[in-house]
């Protein structure tokens, strides 16, 4: 079958992961990108610099592992979602990239969420993050530019233009843009010319883990990769992510400790629910889709407290002990950066309530762990109500490696958390293997298959019903907090 290389195109820079022919990791490298800020809300990031960036992990893997390099047979790209690279017909950037990040478009992702059968055919909120509402806002803001946009690529994308020379999108990424049928797995010519675009200014389709064309033979040579690599349609992030953790299949899913906190679950059938916030994606697999709620501050909100307190993120969990502890009466409303799901508010903050003068630096600690985990029980009703099944969790993420965080969110969500055993996961191993499946053509489920066990975190029956009868009160302060602000 061959080895394979996973691509990861991250904000912050780019990860590029070899695995073997039996799958597992052998080799890898990774580098930083910049990120633009050139005004309040703006987040942009120039396509030559991932190309740059793609150019070192290359000559770097080629330099420390030739013999691995010379044996890949497939390449797959996995990048963040949403971004709009804009190309001329010589497909050449026009402007710097338009990050998910990126705010400047609020006002015309309202417009277009306003639109009959926007949320209906697309199965999502519009966004400002979402491509379509920036290309809106190219249009009215910096005509010039919009006239001469021959495609419209996301950034994995723009990766698979640069490996193959063709304009070739995967599913799930291109579910993100507001331009996709999500339930039909295609273009939707009535939200393309919602958006005043084309079909022709969109990159084929192919499902993630399908051929999208094969490297480029100046490529192979420069990289010391064997001529024919196939290069695989690849995935958005979270799709990848879940190739990466096996999560594939109705059941299968994890919570993502990260700086922002994800609670996804994978969906045999397309069952979208807007109205909650929920996004609603294809898989990166055919017959697949995924759903995930979203908290913009997860461990963002640990590390928070970390910086005003001085003490490190380790040192607060540490003073709470072994044990987990019922709800305190201080209650902390995880807001820091508004909130995704189920409220979709970009405005609401975030607040501490319950304070008292015996109140200590153990007691806000515990306060953010429990806000958190609230906050993260929202995604799963929200999930619950779609249909989904959570029967359990894979627990990944930096916020993961806190036994108390991970007994306390289990407990809340009434779902037992699987820690993986370590080694590599993720996106980069999501990407590599959506590489060996289109070079193969074996089954998705034979490659992407969940990690070994190290221990299983069950909920707490004692202290589920004190969690319980906290969370309704979590749930009852978010209108009387958005009524004061």
């Amino acid at each position: 079958m061959g080895g394979a290389l996973g691509l990861d195109l991250g904000t912050s820079g780019l990860r590029a992961l070899l695995i073997d022919e039996a799958g597992q990791p052998v080799g890898a490298s990774e580098r930083a990108c910049g990120v633009a800020h050139p005004h309040p809300g703006w987040s942009e990031q120039d396509p030559a610099d991932w190309i740059a960036t793609l150019e070192a992990v290359m000559a770097d893997l080629a330099a420390r592992f030739p013999e691995a390099m010379a044996r890949v047979r497939g390449i797959g790209v996995s990048g963040h979602m949403h971004g709009a690279t804009l190309l001329d017909a010589a497909m050449t950037p026009i402007r710097p990239c338009i990050l998910w990040n990126d705010t400047r478009s609020h006002a015309e992702a309202a417009r277009l969420d306003a639109l009959p059968g926007m949320r209906e055919t697309s199965g999502n909120i519009v966004f400002p993050g979402f491509t379509a509402p920036k290309l809106d806002w190219v249009r009215r803001h910096e005509p010039e530019a919009f006239a001469r946009v021959a495609k419209v690529l996301l950034p994995a994308a723009f990766l698979n233009l640069y490996l193959t020379g063709r304009a070739v999108a995967d599913m799930s990424d291109s579910a993100g843009t507001s331009w996709f049928d999500t339930g039909r797995r295609d273009w939707s010519d009535a939200l393309l010319e919602a958006g005043h675009m084309r079909r022709d200014q969109m990159p084929e389709l192919v499902e993630g883990s399908d051929p999208a064309g094969t490297l480029r033979p100046e490529l192979a040579a420069r990289w010391g990769i064997a001529p024919g690599a196939v290069v695989a349609g690849g995935a958005g992030d979270n799709a990848a992510a879940a190739c990466g953790t096996g999560a594939l299949a109705e059941g299968q899913g994890f919570v993502s400790l990260g700086t922002s906190g994800v609670l996804l679950a994978a969906r045999d059938g397309y069952r979208p629910d807007p109205g909650n916030a929920l996004h609603t994606f294809c898989h990166a697999v055919p017959g697949r889709w995924y759903q995930m709620g979203v908290i913009l501050s997860a461990t963002d909100s640990l590390n928070w407290l970390s910086r005003i307190s001085g003490q490190s993120p380790a040192d607060l969990t540490r003073a709470l002990g072994e044990d987990l502890q019922a709800p305190g009466r201080v209650r902390f409303l995880p807001y820091l950066s508004g909130e995704r799901t189920p409220h979709n508010d970009a405005a609401i903050r975030g607040a501490f309530t319950g304070l008292g003068a015996e109140t200590g630096l153990p007691d806000l600690t515990r306060a953010v762990l429990e806000g958190v985990a609230f906050a993260l029980r929202d995604c799963a009703e929200a999930l619950r109500g779609a249909g989904a099944d959570l029967g359990h969790l894979l627990a990944i993420g930096g916020g993961a490696r806190s036994d108390y965080w991970l007994r306390l969110i289990a407990t809340v969500l009434g779902v037992p958390l699987q820690v993986p055993a370590g080694g590599e996961l993720g996106a980069a191993l999501g990407a590599a293997r959506l590489g060996r499946v289109a070079a193969s053509g074996a089954a998705p489920e034979t490659e992407m298959t969940p990690p070994a066990i190290a221990r299983t975190v069950a909920p707490e029956p004692a202290l589920a019903d004190a969690f319980e009868e906290a969370y309704r009160g979590f749930r009852a302060a978010y209108p009387g907090l958005k009524a004061i602000q």
